[in-house]
């Protein structure tokens, strides 16, 4: 039996911080065709070389800029020597909240052609040509946060909905198991799925896979190889890492080349969640066993 080959789709950068990533890729020679995919982040892709086509039910967007709300199953396509920037933007956070309800009410994409999010095309192309670090790629991902349409926002979920993700975000290396995270704010496993799910939209498993799923994509990021970072953030093993990379991006993590050169602390370092959008209830740290 022959061995499979995976094509480099994309080279580039990837940098995390509180509440957001931003992920800046040029094309390596093979378009892009990625499968139908979802991820609990709100995604907004910037045309920086090239052109790309993103589907979202029925819609074909184009750039220069086109948001996906969280949880959007969406493809992607774009030629083989364009270049793009992806922001991920966690739902909980201020901006995600803001996004909610200024951008998602009652629509899953939306297509923006012109204003200060249009603008900030030229400092993302400088960024990635001009070996930002870090921090400076930081910089730009929040002023493009800053510029994003504001709200009141919503009600923050139930504080012991807070205090389960910031338990889960603390013990991520480890074994987090429902019945853990209930006891840690004082409620039955059953009374915790129930409220978890209703107020996150997603399931506590599905919720937990995907914050592994960052982990190991900041990890990867900073210069760890699949491997390592599958395992240092609580996958079974690089299979089963990948097989969720896949589903989630609709791509292999294999076929991005990342660039590690000029980083800092930022990268590889992936705190979860947006310190200012949650107050944790209790301050009293499990492990599970």
């Amino acid at each position: 039996m022959g061995v499979g080959v995976i094509s480099v789709i994309g080279r580039g950068r990837i940098v995390v911080w509180e509440g957001a990533s931003l992920w800046m890729i040029e094309g390596g020679g093979v378009a892009a065709d990625l499968t139908p995919h979802t991820h609990h982040a709100i995604q907004i892709t910037f045309q920086l070389e090239g052109s790309f086509e993103l589907g979202v039910m029925d819609d074909r967007l184009t750039g220069p800029v086109v948001a996906v709300a969280s949880d959007a199953s969406h493809t992607f396509k774009a030629d083989g020597g364009g270049a793009v920037a992806f922001l991920f933007i966690e739902p909980e956070s201020p901006a995600g909240r803001a996004l909610a309800v200024e951008w998602f009410a009652h629509r899953t994409s939306t297509n923006i052609t012109a204003g200060p999010l249009v603008s900030c095309l030229d400092d993302l192309r400088v960024c990635l040509h001009n070996g930002a670090s870090a921090e400076g790629i930081v910089e730009i991902g929040r002023k493009i946060i800053g510029f994003l349409p504001a709200a009141e926002l919503p009600t923050l979920p139930d504080p012991r909905v807070l205090a389960i993700i910031e338990y889960a975000r603390k013990n991520l290396e480890n074994t987090v198991t429902l019945p853990g995270a209930a006891a840690h704010v004082n409620l039955s496993p059953s009374r915790a799925r129930h409220l978890f799910a209703a107020q996150t939209g997603l399931p506590f498993k599905t919720y937990i896979l995907w914050r592994r799923l960052e982990l190991a994509v900041a990890l990867y990021a900073g210069g760890s190889s699949i491997t390592e970072a599958a395992h240092n953030a609580g996958f079974s093993d690089s299979a089963h890492f990948s097989r969720t990379f896949r589903r989630t991006f609709g791509l292999p993590a294999a076929a991005l080349r990342l660039q590690h050169g000029n980083q800092h602390k930022l990268e590889g370092v992936l705190p979860l969640t947006d310190q200012n959008s949650i107050e944790p209830i209790g301050t009293r740290r499990e492990t599970n066993r």
